[in-house]
């Protein structure tokens, strides 16, 4: 506790130390909002993380999941999402990254129509990373925002792109702050804290608080985050749907409810988005002990998959039929500056990843870094022009089922330099995150804590699967990823990279070898940040 704690209300709790700077953000009216928020929906986030454990333990007894019949009429009914503010249009490319300052600067200035910074996977939620990336946003949203770095001065740029916000999913918390005695939840926290501050001067400025909703795994957490918008809103004297929310379907189980969950956000939607590497983890994660589920090297598992195809057209169709935007993932890949061979491999991936997007009918796309906005754009302004959106495919000729969402290919191969990748990024981007840093480029891919969870996942899984044989006929075993993880770590290490490598190898070996799954890498790591 510091002497700049502001003096809370009863039953508010900071935990951290509170700089002047921290201050002007914890404020005793912005943590009001918390409070309110944390006492009159945290009991149903414990209810729908119940029900998610719930869901996974029937899963793990061999359940398949398909789409509900309780909700057949909102599938097969005629409605729509409500009219989106002229600031959300236009998305035909979206940059996304953490909440740092020269990431945040460099992606407003990207050329990008949209910039969703991030609280979540691509950022390590230390207290200062939190609290800074609040302060960040504030100074840019009113053009304060400068850096000095390196020698170099950045600044803002007088046209920059659309904000939109990805807070904490529903199973985070933030560990520094406790309400009645309890944690706060870590979205509702970044939420409240954006929406106290900034919601009005972005409304003023023509834009508008716009979020975009990771991890759901139903329409009932969709529910929840709608509720939550509509009290924020009354509190702060908002007209209701003045908040936009986009939501990831980045878990298997949402897939199968995308039309529910634009309809409970119906009033404050502003589509979906087709968020690609968590929904691979969320695959191995409640798949992991099916006995015929094994997938390939995380290499070879594309959107060309016929999960992923499945998975991505049935986003595009759910969408457009509800007049909603389909915004297409993430390709990992990013500019090689000291090899103009592999550079421009990298960017043919890129473009081909955008182009088919495109040409599907995806209204746009996302990148990692400022140097993909340009080549991304001009695939969706080949197939756009100047339109907004391609809403007019409609796409009838998609219709997919629950088998097809469930047609988990590739299975081969599975190869040893794969295994050694998984091992290799695991540790790195551990490493990273417990030394503060969220986002990484490791192999010349920016990898995140989805990117992560796959690599630890996948050999969590193939060490149990009968499937999990290596091409050259070596079953992946405990005792094999004991081996060659020393190996993978010497070679960090002899990288010069920066981070906590050698915690960051103990923690990956033993989730990934340890009997119990771990649902999420980043709930035991965040306890040690």
């Amino acid at each position: 506790m510091s002497n700049n704690t502001p003096a809370y209300a009863s039953g508010i709790v900071v935990e951290a130390p509170i700089t002047p700077d921290f201050a002007a953000i914890l404020t005793p009216e912005a943590m009001a909002l918390v409070a309110k928020l944390h006492r009159a929906f945290e009991p149903r986030r414990q209810q729908l993380l119940a029900a998610r454990a719930e869901r996974a333990r029937r899963l793990d007894a061999g359940e398949r999941p398909d789409f509900l019949p309780e909700t057949r009429a909102v599938r097969e009914g005629d409605w729509k999402i409500a009219a989106l503010p002229k600031a959300l249009e236009r998305r035909r490319v979206e940059i996304t990254g953490p909440v740092e300052a020269k990431m945040v600067i460099n992606a407003f200035n990207s050329g990008a129509d949209s910039y969703m910074t991030d609280f979540e996977d691509s950022n390590s939620p230390s207290w200062d990373n939190q609290i800074q990336g609040q302060i960040n946003l504030k100074r840019a949203i009113r053009r304060e925002l400068t850096l000095e770095q390196g020698g170099k001065r950045y600044t803002l740029n007088e046209q920059i792109a659309t904000l939109q916000v990805r807070p904490r999913g529903w199973h985070l918390d933030e560990k520094h702050v406790r309400i009645d005695g309890q944690r706060v939840h870590g979205g509702i926290f970044d939420f409240a804290l954006f929406m106290f501050h900034n919601a009005k001067e972005l409304i003023a400025r023509g834009a508008g608080p716009f979020f975009y909703l990771p991890k759901l795994e139903s329409h009932l957490e969709a529910r929840l985050w709608n509720d939550v918008f509509v009290m924020t809103q009354n509190e702060l004297g908002l007209p209701q749907g003045t908040i936009k929310a986009t939501v990831l379907i980045e878990t298997i189980l949402a897939a199968f409810e995308m039309d529910e969950i634009l309809f409970e956000l119906r009033e404050h939607s502003a589509g979906l988005n087709a968020g690609r590497w968590d929904y691979i983890f969320s695959c191995i994660k409640k798949f992991k002990l099916d006995r015929d589920f094994c997938l390939a090297d995380r290499s070879k598992v594309t959107m060309t998959s016929p999960f992923m195809r499945a998975y991505a057209l049935l986003l595009l169709k759910t969408c457009h039929r509800r007049g909603a935007p389909a915004i297409g993932g993430m390709s990992a890949l990013i500019p090689i500056k000291n090899d103009p061979e592999k550079n421009a491999v990298a960017m043919q991936g890129i473009i081909n990843d955008k182009r088919r997007d495109a040409t599907d009918g995806y209204d746009g796309g996302w990148v990692a870094h400022p140097g993909l906005v340009e080549p991304a754009m001009k695939e969706f302004v080949a197939v756009l022009g100047e339109r907004p959106n391609q809403w007019d495919k409609q796409k009838p000729e998609v219709n997919v089922s629950a088998a097809e969402l469930l047609a988990f290919q590739p299975e081969a191969p599975i190869t040893e330099a794969g295994l050694r990748m998984n091992i290799n990024v695991g540790i790195h981007y551990l490493g990273a995150w417990l030394g503060g840093n969220g986002c990484v480029p490791i192999h010349n891919l920016m990898e995140d804590a989805a990117t992560a969870e796959i690599s630890r996942s996948q050999v969590w899984q193939w060490i149990r699967s009968p499937k999990g044989v290596l091409d050259d006929g070596r079953k992946v075993t405990a005792e094999l990823v004991r081996t060659l993880v020393p190996e993978e770590l010497a070679k960090i290490k002899a990288g010069g990279f920066v981070g906590k490598f050698d915690r960051a190898a103990e923690i990956f070996t033993q989730m990934s070898t340890q009997d119990a799954f771990a649902e999420f890498l980043t709930l035991p790591l965040y306890e040690e940040i």
